[in-house]
């Protein structure tokens, strides 16, 4: 009986589309970043301390963030003070909000803390409901992992196969 190759082995991974993903958001201090920007911590010292980012790390992720059109500079100034910048979301960087979201769901499942989640999402407003992300077809279906297959799509390309 020969062994059955998946049908994912055909295809090629060089124009990954989580690859690509993960050139920018594949270390922890980007999301920490990240993170701070989603609660409305704007302020390069205040995110610095209350994430504790090194100070260059923190002011190369916020450059490549920038470089990448997640976020965007916004002058300000204190009074008696020079202009600074404080750091905005672009509307790339808001539609990152459902990740943020799963990983929060993720970790509570299983990563709980004994005293219960530190940050609960809710919709703001008189709503107020816990808010979570669900995956949905197009048809309106909430299919479980095993339910969805990943196709290759129009820019998957075919493996290149070595020379023998």
């Amino acid at each position: 009986m020969s062994e059955q190759v998946p049908e994912a082995m055909s295809w090629s991974t060089e124009n990954c589309t989580i690859s690509r993903t993960m050139e920018i958001l594949g270390d922890k201090w980007t999301f920490h970043v990240l993170r701070e920007l989603f609660v409305g911590v704007r302020r390069f010292e205040d995110i610095r301390s209350r994430a504790g980012v090194p100070r260059q790390v923190l002011t190369e992720r916020l450059a490549a963030l920038i470089e990448r059109g997640l976020i965007r500079r916004h002058p300000y100034r204190l009074p008696g003070q020079r202009e600074r910048s404080e750091y905005r979301l672009t509307q790339a960087g808001l539609d990152l909000y459902p990740v943020l979201v799963a990983m929060i769901q993720w970790a509570d499942q299983y990563l709980p803390l004994d005293a219960g989640p530190p940050i609960d999402p809710r919709h703001r407003g008189d709503c107020n409901a816990h808010v979570s992300v669900v995956l949905r077809c197009e048809a309106g279906h909430e299919p479980t992992a095993r339910e969805v297959a990943m196709r290759p799509g129009p820019g998957a390309e075919r493996r290149k196969l070595a020379a023998s």
